[in-house]
């Protein structure tokens, strides 16, 4: 882990997640119909809508294909879901060119495999404690707060005070 990560804290306008593992814990509820259910953090949804209010840029890059995702995420003012994806490197590259958006001003935060290559194309890779072991070795900054028990509010939380921009 990278001891300076807060110095890159400055620079981050733009955050990227994963869903589950990250906003979600690892726990899926499997219903009789075949439904999958999840548990998310509220705070972790206060945080997204109030970087969202700041201006921030929320994106969502998941590899799971639930409308409930899309409606919760859409709920909090985040209007770049990406849903379903095969490709999150590719998917990442091309959101970053069609928006400008310079990946230096980017923080990823995944916990998984399917998130290794994606982490590296991004200033700030993040992930939560219960990461795998490939993920944190190439997070630059480990949350002490596991996946779905407020990990995403930590790196917003610290990103908006490193800036100025939590309580004004």
């Amino acid at each position: 882990m990278d001891v300076n990560y807060k110095v890159t804290l400055n620079r981050i306008k733009t955050f990227i997640f994963d869903v589950d593992g990250v906003f979600t814990d690892s726990i899926i509820h499997l219903l009789a119909n075949g439904e999958q259910v999840r548990s998310a953090n509220i705070k972790d949804g206060y945080a997204v809508q109030l970087a969202v209010k700041k201006g921030y840029r929320i994106v969502i890059i998941s590899g799971g294909n639930q409308d409930a995702v899309r409606l919760r995420f859409n709920g909090l003012g985040v209007k770049d879901v990406f849903l379903g994806v095969k490709n999150k490197v590719k998917i990442l590259e091309q959101f970053l060119e069609e928006n400008q958006i310079d990946s230096d001003t980017c923080l990823y935060m995944g916990d998984d495999i399917p998130d290794y290559y994606v982490m590296q194309k991004v200033a700030l890779p993040c992930c939560p404690s219960d990461a795998a072991t490939e993920i944190k070795s190439v997070a630059k900054y480990i949350s002490p707060f596991l996946g779905g028990k407020g990990c995403v509010r930590d790196v917003i939380e610290q990103t908006l005070k490193a800036q100025n921009n939590w309580m004004d």
